[in-house]
C-alpha cells in the first residue's frame, strides 16, 4: 500500500489515511450572517473520504471578513450552520479542523462598515484584491486600499477573537481549529518586514514579529488545549506583497516555538503556480528537526509526490486543494491511478450546485481475484 493511503495518528484523532482536504474559499454561505448551510454540509460530505478535513476559511469576528460569502463561526447561527456539516463529515469517516482567519489589510470598507481595514502598519498591499459581491453572486475583484494601524486594543481584541471562535468552533462540532497564519493574511503581515514597519512589541525584531501569533496561538490552546490546534504558516509565499527577506528564519524561529507548545500539526502552505519557487530540501530538513510533531505539506501535490515527502519523513500528511473540488473522490481516484477531472475555475466563488456539489463520482468496479 501506498503511505498516502495508511492510517495514521494525529494526537488522539485516528485518521483513515494520510491524505487531506486543503481549505479552499468557495463563498457558498446563506446570507444575510455568511452562514454555513445544507449545500455545504453535501459539499464536505462528498469529499470525507479524506482523512483530514480543513474547512474554508472562516472569519472570527464581523471585522475580519475579506471576501463576500466566506463564513464565520462566532455567531450562534454560524454555530448552528456549521453542525449539520461536521456531522456530515464525521458520518463518512474525516476528522474535521476549522480554519480560523482575520485577513487583516487584505479587504475593503465594504466588510468593514464603511470603516478602514486593519493591519500592523499602515501599508496597503500591491496589486492585491478581494472579491466583492452582490446578494445574487454577481462579484469583481476590488483593489485592496491603505489600512490604518493597529493599536494595542485592536491587538488584545483580535487575540480574543481567535480564542472565542475557538471554543465556538469546538461547540459547532469540530475536531479543532487551524489558525491561519499564511497566505498574506493578518498574522503573516506581523510576520514580514514589507507589511510589519512597527517600532514597538510587535515589530521590528524576529523575536517582536512573531510575538503575535504565539500570543494568538497561547490563547486558543487556552480556549481548548494544545491538542485541538494547528498552525498554517508560508514561508515561500510572496504574493500580495509579501516578499520578505527574513522570513524563512522568522518561520524556523516560530516553529520552535510552536513545537515547545506541542501543537497538533503545522500545515506548510507552498506555492502552486507555473514556475512558483521550489521549496529547499534543507530548509525541510531544518523545519523537521525543529518541529517534531505531525507536518502537513500542500502545494500542486501529485500521489508521486506525495509518497516521495511522506516516504523521506518531511511531512506526516498531505492536503490537496483544487483537485478535491473538481474530484469529490478524490482518495479513490489517486489510489486506483484514474485520470482526475478538471477544474471549472469560473465557479470557484460564490453561486450554487453548479461546479460545487455536481461534479461526478468515477465508479470504482471492485477486481475479484
Amino acid at each position: 500500500m501506498k503511505k498516502l493511503f495508511e492510517k495514521a495518528q494525529l494526537k488522539s484523532l485516528d485518521l483513515q489515511n494520510r491524505v487531506v482536504m486543503a481549505p479552499m474559499t468557495r463563498a457558498r454561505t446563506s446570507q444575510p450572517g455568511n452562514i454555513p448551510n445544507d449545500m455545504m454540509a453535501t459539499y464536505y460530505q462528498q469529499r470525507a473520504t479524506a482523512g483530514l478535513i480543513i474547512s474554508e476559511a472562516t472569519q472570527i469576528s464581523d471585522d475580519s471578513q475579506g471576501y463576500s460569502f466566506t463564513p464565520g463561526v462566532y455567531t450562534d447561527e454560524q454555530v448552528k450552520g456549521w453542525q449539520p456539516v461536521t456531522k456530515a463529515a464525521h458520518e463518512q469517516g474525516a476528522a474535521m479542523f476549522c480554519q480560523l482567519w482575520h485577513v487583516g489589510r487584505v479587504s475593503h470598507p465594504t466588510f468593514q462598515k464603511g470603516e478602514l481595514p486593519m493591519g500592523p502598519s499602515a501599508l496597503a498591499p500591491i496589486e492585491t484584491k478581494v472579491w466583492i459581491s452582490d446578494d445574487q453572486g454577481n462579484g469583481n475583484m476590488v483593489d485592496c486600499i491603505q489600512p490604518r494601524e493597529m493599536d494595542q486594543s485592536d491587538i488584545d481584541r483580535v487575540i480574543k477573537d481567535f480564542a472565542y471562535s475557538a471554543k465556538r468552533a469546538i461547540e459547532a462540532g469540530f475536531d479543532g481549529v487551524e489558525i491561519h497564519g499564511g497566505n498574506g493574511y493578518l498574522i503573516d503581515q506581523f510576520l514580514r518586514t514589507n507589511s510589519n514597519k512597527r517600532t514597538d512589541n510587535y515589530g521590528g525584531t524576529r523575536e517582536n514579529r512573531i510575538r503575535f501569533l504565539i500570543e494568538v496561538v497561547d490563547a486558543v490552546i487556552d480556549a481548548i488545549g494544545a491538542d485541538k490546534v494547528g498552525v498554517r504558516l508560508a514561508p515561500f509565499i510572496t504574493f500580495k506583497d509579501m516578499n520578505c527577506p527574513d522570513i524563512v528564519p522568522t518561520i524556523l524561529e516560530a516553529s520552535r516555538q510552536l513545537q515547545a507548545r506541542d501543537i497538533a500539526y503545522m500545515h506548510l502552505s507552498e506555492a502552486d503556480w507555473d514556475d512558483a519557487p521550489v521549496i529547499p530540501e534543507s530548509f525541510r530538513i531544518e523545519l523537521r528537526e525543529i518541529f517534531t510533531n505531525a507536518i502537513i505539506v500542500a502545494g500542486s501535490y501529485t500521489q508521486e509526490r506525495a509518497d516521495e515527502v511522506l516516504s523521506k519523513g518531511y511531512a506526516d500528511l498531505v492536503a490537496f486543494g483544487r483537485p478535491f473540488v473538481s474530484n469529490p473522490d478524490l482518495v479513490s481516484r489517486l489510489e486506483h491511478g484514474y485520470e482526475l477531472a478538471d477544474l471549472d475555475g469560473a465557479t470557484l466563488f460564490g453561486g450554487d450546485e453548479r461546479g460545487y456539489t455536481d461534479y461526478p463520482t468515477m465508479q470504482i468496479a471492485e477486481t475479484v481475484d
